[in-house]
């Protein structure tokens, strides 16, 4: 077995455990009358985990049958790895230990989103196989889906009053909004850097 093999194997493995936690919380969800779709399915951590989900599979699929990434996937790849480094920030820096509002199931999922899947996905950008040496202006991709998140969230809270995490919430303040969002920003862009800086050690490997 090719450590490419091994590469796309381990893909799709990630993507199966991130769609087992992601089923099953949105199953305990309902069985317990608590699932509202329109808050779950905006918080950034559910749809990062799914994007992930679909790139490792796209990922694990090519890597099964070609040598290579290809440039627009591992693009994607990065993009997907910032996300969910930063969604594992911010949880653990910021949102660990909060209480939750409504009901609070088994904590697994949560554990698996924003501790363990992150990790396993950091693990599969610096050691597998296939992957091009990205450009600068990758960066340009990376940020689309955050801007477009913040946009629809300030929206959404706008004319619902719902928002999806505490430090977006008006009543901290715009100034304290200004510093998280700016701050998270940085982060994003700062860790996009470190994984493009990483992919031009080389040229691609077998």
């Amino acid at each position: 077995m090719t450590s490419r093999t091994l590469a796309g194997l381990f893909r799709l493995a990630i993507a199966a455990t991130l769609l087992i936690a992601l089923g099953y919380q949105i199953v305990d969800k309902i069985t317990h009358n608590d699932m509202v779709a329109s808050e779950y399915y905006s918080f950034f951590t559910i749809q990062s985990s799914f994007l992930a989900a679909a790139v490792l599979v796209w990922g694990g699929v090519v890597a099964l049958r070609h040598p290579l990434d290809g440039p627009f996937l591992t693009s994607v790849r990065m993009s997907v790895l910032t996300y969910a480094i930063v969604t594992a920030g911010v949880y653990n820096g910021l949102l660990r230990g909060i209480p939750a509002e409504g009901y609070v199931g088994l904590p697994w999922p949560g554990e698996l989103m924003h501790v363990w899947v992150p990790i396993a996905i950091l693990v599969d950008w610096l050691l597998s196989p296939g992957r091009l040496p990205l450009r600068w202006k990758a960066l340009r991709i990376v940020i689309v889906y955050p801007i477009a998140w913040l946009v629809y969230t300030f929206l959404k809270g706008a004319a619902t009053g719902w928002f999806p995490y505490p430090f977006l919430e008006p009543a901290t303040g715009i100034l304290s909004i200004a510093i998280y969002v700016l701050a998270i920003a940085a982060l994003v862009v700062g860790i996009a850097s470190l994984a493009i800086a990483y992919s031009r050690r080389g040229r691609a490997s077998n």
